[in-house]
């Protein structure tokens, strides 16, 4: 059951790939919280997906757009602005991509045209629709920006590879055209910093599931959920956060400030006591 912390407010969900995706949850938090929205995937990923399913449930039209392509931004904007009857409010980037990753390529042997790929798909995309939106004047006053985005970008993570470059530039513009965006328009750009989480996306992580439960045993709270960053969303969309912007927002179980629990320290004595 919502509180209408979004009513009235319209915005675009992008990534939505199956039930198990962020977007995906978000899209319905935004709708049960009174929000008319439109949803957007590429069209490959469109064909994998589920995404239909979730059009049909939340009433959502869908518009196909490569979010590398600025013609497709600027349709995706604009069929968005005639769909719902006026500029957006919100919209979020949760979109990402290693060929290098999916190929299982060492960091240390990439192929740097497909890390070139990666960059483009999954940080200046960001770029790209956070321009298109500003250039062609899509977004109301106070409206608010998400980017997804993870602790890659400050820590090493071995397996995570090139999406640690990603995610850096991911939240460099964020903190970039927030500066930009706020000061005409007051439109407010962060990006959250999401605990591992069991998507299709994130499982594709060589060690994946072992990042989980290491995370989940250091964090004080235990690893977010889907359906907590949903939550964690629809806040940054409402009217209750409108002066936080430029930020990276850890929503991680409070993981970014920890060294070691005592549980991990505990299992690392028994696992020496045994050897």
């Amino acid at each position: 059951m919502g509180n209408n912390l979004l009513k009235g407010k319209k915005g675009i969900i992008s990534g939505a790939l199956d039930p198990n995706s962020i977007a995906w949850k978000v899209a319905e938090r935004c709708v049960e919280e009174g929000a008319e929205i439109t949803l957007t995937n590429a069209p490959v990923a469109m064909r994998f997906g589920k995404i239909n399913e979730l059009g049909e449930k939340l009433n959502a039209k869908i518009i196909p757009a490569d979010a590398t392509n600025m013609d497709d931004l600027k349709n995706l904007f604009g069929q968005s602005m005639e769909t719902l009857g006026g500029k957006m409010d919100f919209f979020l980037h949760s979109i990402g991509m290693s060929i290098n990753v999916r190929k299982g390529r060492e960091y240390t042997n990439l192929k740097h045209d497909w890390t070139l790929k990666s960059l483009d798909v999954s940080a200046l995309s960001f770029h790209k629709m956070l321009q298109t939106a500003y250039q062609m004047d899509a977004m109301n006053d106070w409206g608010s920006v998400l980017g997804l985005s993870y602790m890659a970008a400050q820590r090493t993570f071995p397996d995570y590879s090139e999406m640690a470059e990603a995610k850096s530039m991911l939240e460099s513009i964020a903190r970039s055209f927030g500066y930009h965006y706020g000061t005409r328009n007051k439109v407010r750009v962060n990006t959250i910093s999401q605990s591992p989480t069991l998507t299709t996306a994130g499982s594709g992580v060589k060690g994946f599931s072992d990042l989980y439960s290491y995370a989940d045993k250091v964090s004080p709270l235990g690893n977010a959920t889907a359906e907590e960053c949903a939550d964690y969303c629809v806040m940054m969309f409402s009217d209750l956060t409108r002066k936080v912007t430029m930020q990276n927002l850890f929503h991680d179980g409070g993981f970014i400030n920890m060294g070691m629990s005592m549980e991990h320290f505990e299992m690392m004595n028994q696992k020496n006591e045994e050897k």
